[in-house]
Order: C-alpha cells, then structure tokens, then sequence
C-alpha cells in the first residue's frame, strides 16, 4: 500500500505496528462480552470518570467556546501542517534538538533503537505514550535485547501482567484493584507478601519499584501532548509525576510524536490546557505539566532528540471527510460515555486506539479494505454521545457513516454487482416513494404477523438483517398500521371514503 507524506509521495508503507486488528470486531466483541469481570470494572470507571468531567466542565461558563476554539486551531493546523512542521523543526534544532523522521513504524523502532544503542545501555523507562504503542516499540526493542520499562502505574499494571492496553487514558481500566494486587504479586520483583489491595498499598508498592529505575536510567522515551511550532517546544501533561522524573533525570531523552500534534503558538496552549485536563481526568488542571525546547546547559538531558511519526497520518489527511480524526487530543472522552466500548472494552477493537475514535481513526489511518478494519466503522449506535462529548469537536458519527459508505463501494467489486444492502436501499426507495406503494407493502404484514406465531416477536431474519436478530428480538407488525387505523378511525359514512384514499393512489407520500 502506498500513501503521500505530507502531500508528496513517497515508498510503500509496510509496518505500522499496532494499528491493525487481527480479528472482526463482531467477533472480538462477541468473546469479550461473555467476561462479566470486564463489563462491572468498565461500568464502574467509565461512569465515575464522566460523572467528575460533567462536573468540572460545568464550571465553565464558556466551555462550548473553548470547544469552538479548539476546533479552529485544529483545523487551522491541518491546512498548514507542513510549513508549521518546517518552522518547528527549526526551532527545536536551534535550541540544541535533533529531529528524525520516520514513515511508519518500523522506520521509527529502528531510529529509536540505533539511539539506545549509541549510549550502550540495555535499558530504558517510558512515559506513558500513545505514539510507541502504536509502533509497537516496547515489542520492538524486547526482541533486540532492550528492556522498556514503562513507569505509569496503569502500564506498569498492563506491561506486568504481560498484557495490552484497553483505554487511551486509563490502560488498566479492565481490572479491579485484587487483580492488580495479584499481579503484583506474582510479576513485581521484591514485593511484600502480605501486600493487600488498598490502593495506597498498591500505590506504594509500585513507588519503591519505579524509584530505581528512575535513578539508574541513562535513556528515558516519551511521547508529546503537544509540540508549539512558533518555539521549538514539547509539551507532556500527566498526573504522576512519573513522567517529570523521566523527562528531567536521564542523560538521553527521546521522544516519539505524531506529526500532527503541533499547536502553532503559545496562545493556542491556553485554549488545550482547559480543554484536556477536563475532559480526560475530569481535573480542573494536571498535576504535572512538563515543557522542554531543546537543550539547557546542565539542566536536564543534555542528548535531546524528537522522532515525528507519519504512519499514515498523511492518508487520513487526505481524506477530506475523515482527517478530522487528526484533531483527536487522546483525551479518551468519547470512550468515556460510548455504551459499545462500555460493554465491550478495549481489546475487542484490535488497536492502540479504542472506543469511538479509533473506529475512525485505525481505519484512516491503514485503510478500510481489510475484513478487520472494515468491520470498525460498525462498532457504533450512531448516538451521537461521543461527538457531544469531544473537545475538539470531531464529528465521530458522520466520519463513521463515511468509512461505512467507503466500505460498501469497496466490496461491489469490479463488475458493480449489487449487494444486500443495495438491493434492501432499492426496495426502501420504492416502498417509500409513494403512499400506493407503502400500502402495498403493509398488504404483506400479515404474513410478518403469522410467522412471528404466539411469540409475538421475530426472532431471526436471513440474510443482512440478520445481524439484528443475532442480539436481540424484533417486535411482531402490529394487527393493523397506522394507515389502516387512521381510515378505521376517521371514515365518513356518508360518502363512504376515507381521508386516506388520496394518499393510496400515490398521490402522497
């Protein structure tokens, strides 16, 4: 498959990491619907996570205006994102930063591993980041004798009990805290054996683990929440203080970023700084916000280097309808108050990024002709919820009925023949155009009536539609239609007709 990176072509992509789902959501959701340890720990923290942020946004008087603003910056980026990425990189170089560029994901492991390797350490601590998960680095370097250790609670959780993460914000959320007591248990290296689940225990347990990573590590990765184009400056938002002891105490400092997370000027900062913190944690500010341009003369690392990741980014930006998806903060609001991935959790989808976002963005970003990432853009109600619930405003439902529009041309094949879904469009078109034809069709309800039986429900259909009936029952047609009841209810004895007998000629619809 080959993509354009930033507009002008460029070699085929081949890896991309973490972005591919190796089964249909259907049936990765199927499985995971069947585990009811998951569906109480997912109940629990979404809801308490969007019961606080309702909170703290309803503070705000101006909230729908910040949301506004941060939409415009957003698109106002992704119009001018390489002449902002231009001005950026060389605002980072002039202040003692050096900037890589990678393609995909197996050109940034391997700029990230020749790194490591230059300062001949075997170990490195991680902030949380998005942008390595996504390549797959933790992975990566494993295999080529690097040991990551991650040093937020939740990864150290996740990356302990050798398992992946199933929230943008939260990667743990899919355990209660006796789990996590057991993996620390069973994983953590010198841990008390009488540890309990008190989750200041837990909390205290993890601290004196982390505390030597963090003070013999001579190479710390991160990510970036944003990167200023008009300083040359990266920013790192987090609630730990985890993140602070990486980007502050190792010699070397490397840093993965998405192209697209530039901002153009300070200003701009303040609008992402109210938006964020309220919308992910349902915090009023972070903990801990780090900033770093470049490097200071005996102050922090002193090996300072940035790798911008492309990895398809420049294909959803091509997509006029989807490259909204590129504004996404990684706040993780949507998952917060989407009843599919509430039900479902995280690892149903596949990819890095779960929930409502990634049912658009994996797809934008890899392509929607393999069965696995079609199957994405379905993984939604449409209600609507996560659009409301976006502070930047991407319009998730409709770039979900966009990939789905996308996903059916894609399987008409050279010769156009119609598929289930065309030909059902086609009937509707007919039934609906006009009141003669409804009535026509309403003729044949009685025979719904007879073959739904005493149930007084439809319990499987053929075909496509049968894909309702999978999960839930249908209703049997009622004993007569509203048309019908209307001509009962208003006929006029005199002149023996209806009201209604205009609309049965096809006059009206």
């Amino acid at each position: 498959m080959s993509t354009t990176y930033l507009g002008m072509p460029t070699l085929p992509v081949f890896g991309q990491g973490n972005l591919n789902a190796t089964e249909s959501f259907p049936a990765a959701a199927k499985r995971e619907l069947g585990n009811s340890q998951l569906r109480a720990n997912l109940g629990h923290a979404t809801h308490t996570i969007r019961d606080k942020r309702l909170r703290v946004v309803g503070e705000l008087p101006d909230w729908e205006d910040l949301r506004s603003a941060g939409s415009a910056t957003k698109q106002a980026v992704m119009a001018r994102l390489p002449e902002l990425l231009e001005q950026f990189e060389q605002n980072f170089t002039a202040r003692g930063g050096i900037i890589h560029w990678a393609r995909d994901a197996a050109e940034a492991n391997e700029i990230v591993r020749d790194l490591i390797r230059e300062q001949g350490v075997d170990e490195v601590v991680k902030v949380k980041s998005m942008a390595t998960q996504e390549i797959g680095l933790n992975e990566y370097l494993e295999e080529q004798g690097i040991a990551a250790f991650e040093t937020d609670l939740a990864e150290l959780i996740v990356q302990l009990d050798h398992d992946k993460p199933s929230h943008i914000l939260v990667p743990a959320i899919h355990k209660n805290r006796t789990q996590v007591r057991d993996i620390f248990l069973r994983e953590m290296p010198g841990v008390d054996p009488d540890l309990t689940d008190n989750p200041a225990k837990l909390a205290e347990a993890a601290r004196a683990h982390l505390r030597r990573k963090f003070l013999s590590a001579k190479v710390a990765i991160s990510g970036a929440n944003f990167a200023i184009a008009d300083a040359g400056t990266l920013a790192v938002v987090e609630s730990e203080g985890n993140g602070r002891m990486c980007l502050t105490l190792p010699e070397t400092l490397i840093t993965v970023m998405g192209v697209e997370k530039l901002l153009p000027s300070w200003q701009d900062l303040e609008v992402f700084m109210q938006l964020l913190p309220r919308s992910s944690t349902g915090e009023r500010m972070n903990p801990y916000t780090s900033l770093w341009t470049g490097v200071t003369e005996g102050d922090g690392p002193q090996n300072v280097h940035l790798v911008l990741l492309d990895n398809g980014r420049s294909a959803a930006l091509a997509d006029e309808m989807g490259r909204s998806a590129l504004h996404c903060i990684r706040c993780s609001a949507c998952m917060n108050v989407c009843p599919v991935y509430e039900r479902t959790g995280g690892h149903a989808y596949g990819s890095t990024y779960p929930g409502p976002i990634g049912a658009i963005l994996s797809p934008l970003m890899t392509g929607i002709t393999s069965e696995e990432n079609s199957s994405l853009p379905y993984a939604s109600s449409l209600c609507g919820a996560c659009y409301d619930a976006c502070p930047v405003k991407i319009n998730i439902p409709e770039i979900l009925v966009h990939l789905r529009a996308e996903d059916v041309d894609s399987k008409r094949g050279k010769k156009k023949l119609p598929s289930q879904m065309d030909l059902m469009m086609k009937g509707a078109s007919w039934a609906f155009s006009s009141g003669k034809h409804l009535g026509l069709l309403e003729k044949g309800l009685p025979l719904g009536r007879i073959a739904a039986g005493r149930k007084k429900k439809i319990t499987k259909l053929p075909g496509l539609v049968g894909g309702w009936t999978q999960s839930r029952d249908i209703p049997a047609p009622p004993a007569a239609s509203f048309r019908d009841w209307w001509a009962k209810e208003h006929k006029d004895p005199a002149a023996g007709s209806t009201p209604t007998d205009s609309a049965n000629t096809g006059e009206q619809a």
